[in-house]
């Protein structure tokens, strides 16, 4: 008796202690501190540092007043054109020797993916000082680099894959700018004084995305176009003075995206073509009723945007994002001034062209991209697609020519694309098939995302650590 008492208990010791641990578990809970995650979510910076009290462009170094004026420009994210196409006559490589395309000079920077505008022999920049806790845009001279000036505000940033990634907008008379929190910085363009600044999410409540400010400006005209989120959707800005001209309505409480303003017209009506977290809208650029909504879908609702929305002349919008989103093809409708949209296709990034973070470029009839690393067997390789069957691939590179996520322009007919590890590729822009024209190692680079800007053949590039100029003529 006494033995099978002792078996017994030696079976039922199992199941006393499984009983104990599920008992410590759940009084205990050992997931208790762990955070779900979320696409997008990861390393999110804290949001705290956009409250953080900032004398928005209070510091003014000038190193030089003399530099070479030069009769191109670069002035904005993509270009003059919005489009990521170079329109001048300018010949440029399409084979390289063996020593590379010639260096003009090179530049240290903070870890960051801003990339340059450049106006008439001027190079801009945004950069942040780690040391001196300091948001600042530079300014340098396109053929030797030399520093001009920089103006700056401090602010305590953690690095969060990078800190600076956006492009100013410079015309004529101003220079507009957005750094990693959201601090605004509108400057005259010939002296580099400051005309004023905005904290947006102290103006707006609106929340800074994931890896921090990603939205490029707008300048247009007078006008500072800006994407707030929060109590607005987007803002006008009068350049001179700083008063806000008209407010867009958020009345879905869509969030501020990574993905930039697009102009675009359409039936004879500008409007503003925006990306948001939550939505994409169509916003009156002109007249009366400037800053109303034309336009929106909530289909397109992703956290994580970070193209922008290439809109084609007849009235399709292409848009994009990364982790697993894919993309969606609309099309735009006017009937007696009222617009609608309409989903054409929306699909996973395996199935079609999709984009992760750089924009893809509409060329000569024909779309062309490189897909996400999420994209099956084409992951990270440059394809073209014609827009009339947008899941359809014409071609891609291939898998021994993947390109990870970094920049691609059009110029003098070619398309040149840039790695993440800074390998520079020049492809034919062709609607039949692949065709690399050439390819050189510029340097052994990390993380080489930021867009490319290009102007009087030279191009400005750059990995998270360096920026280079090189001359591209040939």
């Amino acid at each position: 008796m006494q033995t099978a008492t002792k078996h017994n208990l030696f079976l039922l010791a199992p199941l006393i202690g499984a009983l104990a641990v599920l008992a410590w578990w759940l009084a205990f809970d050992p997931s208790r501190h762990f955070e779900v995650n979320v696409p997008g979510m990861d390393n999110r910076p804290d949001s705290t540092a956009a409250l953080e009290e900032v004398a928005i462009g209070e510091h003014f170094q000038r190193f030089s007043t003399a530099f070479t004026s030069m009769p191109e420009s670069w002035p904005r994210f993509r270009g003059a054109g919005f489009d990521n196409i170079c329109k001048s006559d300018i010949r440029l490589l399409d084979k390289f020797s063996p020593s590379g395309p010639k260096v003009l000079w090179t530049k240290e920077l903070g870890e960051g993916h801003a990339g340059a505008a450049i106006y008439e022999g001027a190079v801009y920049v945004l950069d942040y000082d780690e040391e001196a806790r300091a948001d600042m845009l530079r300014c340098f001279e396109l053929k030797t680099g030399k520093e001009l000036w920089r103006r700056w505000h401090n602010i305590n940033l953690k690095r969060n894959h990078g800190l600076s990634r956006t492009i100013p907008a410079v015309n004529e008379k101003y220079i507009l700018a957005i750094g990693p929190a959201g601090h605004v910085m509108c400057l005259s363009r010939p002296t580099g004084d400051l005309l004023w600044g905005l904290d947006i999410s102290r103006a707006y409540d609106s929340e800074i995305p994931f890896w921090y400010t990603g939205q490029c400006p707008l300048l247009d005209g007078e006008e500072a176009i800006l994407a707030t989120g929060g109590k607005a959707l987007l803002v006008g800005v009068d350049c001179a003075s700083g008063e806000v001209l008209w407010e867009t309505p958020n009345e879905k409480g869509w969030k501020m995206s990574h993905s930039s303003i697009m102009p675009f017209e359409f039936k004879g009506m500008k409007m503003y073509v925006y990306s948001a977290v939550g939505g994409v809208a169509g916003i009156a650029a002109e007249g009366p009723d400037k800053g109303k909504v034309l336009w929106a879908t909530a289909q397109w609702n992703h956290s994580v945007v970070a193209p922008s929305p290439v809109c084609l002349p007849d009235g399709r919008i292409f848009l994009s994002a990364g982790y697993g989103a894919g993309s969606m093809f609309l099309q735009l409708k006017e009937k007696d001034g009222a617009f609608e949209v309409e989903v054409l296709a929306e699909y996973k990034p395996k199935d079609g062209l999709s984009s992760e973070q750089q924009t893809p470029i509409y060329y000569d009839g024909y779309l062309y991209g490189i897909l996400p690393k999420d994209a099956g067997t084409l992951r990270n390789e440059l394809v073209c697609v014609h827009p009339d069957n947008i899941r359809q691939v014409v071609w891609s590179s291939g898998k021994p020519n993947r390109f990870g996520l970094g920049p691609y322009m059009i110029a003098d007919n070619k398309l040149y694309i840039l790695d993440d590890h800074a390998v520079l590729t020049i492809v034919n822009p062709s609607q039949t098939r692949y065709e690399q024209l050439d390819q050189v190692q510029l340097f052994d680079g990390f993380d080489a995302w930021a867009p490319f800007a290009l102007a009087d053949g030279y191009l400005i590039l750059r990995d998270s650590r360096k920026m280079i100029c090189i001359d591209l003529r040939a």
